[in-house]
């Protein structure tokens, strides 16, 4: 009688040793997923914060942003980013901190979202590779740019990466020859995107207009943005894929952790 008495203190005292482990663990994880939640909410909130700014900054930057396609795209991409990173971070400390099941529920699923919509990304992008050739973009130049045509969004595009990167055509500014460009403008070599411009006199001064579009190498800019492109981003490829692979692997131990805080609780 006595030894199933010790039995049973042994195994309660056990059971007690299990359950307050138990409890430290979803503690610890509780205040993990409330930590790295703060600081990716943090991180939403300075990137939403640049920018709203950037769109209703009243001395003059809108105006420049609004004139680039490429710093415009820019500025809305920030802002997606950065409304998405406070809702997660908002949703996962509320739900880490008062336990709530429902809460820890929607973000994971928002998070599982996220994470195959980043995945199917890269397959696709792993997938149509081959379409981000040099023949690839020089055909599209070809057929597509027309020049002047802003509301072209193909066309405003190009011409806000020539301006951006002192660079004509995908390869050089002969990929303009035999193009849907020289069809509509005949008497022209090359579009306006395409000239040298004096740095002391701003954005609008060209060194010689004229002759630029009448085809002098000394007044165009003869570098493919191809080449400008990869030679710029070079050094961020690199560092863009090892960014990658961290953000897959933090939403992967969000999910883990939103998963066994969401089971923890009774």
């Amino acid at each position: 009688m006595l030894e199933n008495c010790q039995e049973t203190e042994g195994l309660g005292e056990a059971s007690a040793r299990g359950t307050s482990m138990e409890g430290d663990c979803l503690s610890c994880i509780k205040y993990l997923m409330f930590v790295f939640n703060f600081l990716i909410f943090l991180g939403g909130s300075f990137l939403l914060g640049v920018g709203v700014w950037v769109v209703v900054d009243p001395t003059g930057f809108r105006e420049i942003v609004a004139a680039n396609p490429l710093l415009f795209t820019g500025v809305y991409i920030i802002l997606a980013m950065g409304s998405m990173l406070f809702l997660l971070g908002f949703l996962g400390c509320c739900g880490a901190i008062r336990e709530n099941k429902c809460l820890l529920l929607f973000f994971f699923m928002l998070i599982l979202i996220i994470f195959l919509a980043e995945l199917a990304a890269a397959i696709l992008a792993f997938i149509f590779r081959e379409h981000l050739t040099r023949e690839y973009f020089t055909k599209e130049l070809k057929r597509h740019y027309q020049g002047y045509n802003n509301t072209d969004v193909f066309t405003s595009t190009w011409n806000a990466i020539m301006n951006t990167f002192d660079c004509c055509g995908v390869n050089s500014p002969e990929d303009f020859e035999e193009s849907i460009f020289r069809f509509i403008n005949p008497g022209e070599v090359v579009p306006e995107a395409c000239c040298r411009r004096n740095s002391h006199v701003g954005e609008a001064g060209f060194s010689n207009r004229e002759e630029c579009l009448s085809g002098s190498m000394l007044y165009r800019n003869n570098k493919g943005c191809y080449s400008a492109v990869v030679d710029y981003f070079e050094m961020y490829i690199y560092v863009a894929g090892a960014l990658a692979i961290v953000v897959l692997t933090i939403e992967l131990f969000a999910m883990v952790f939103a998963m066994c805080l969401f089971r923890g609780i009774q």
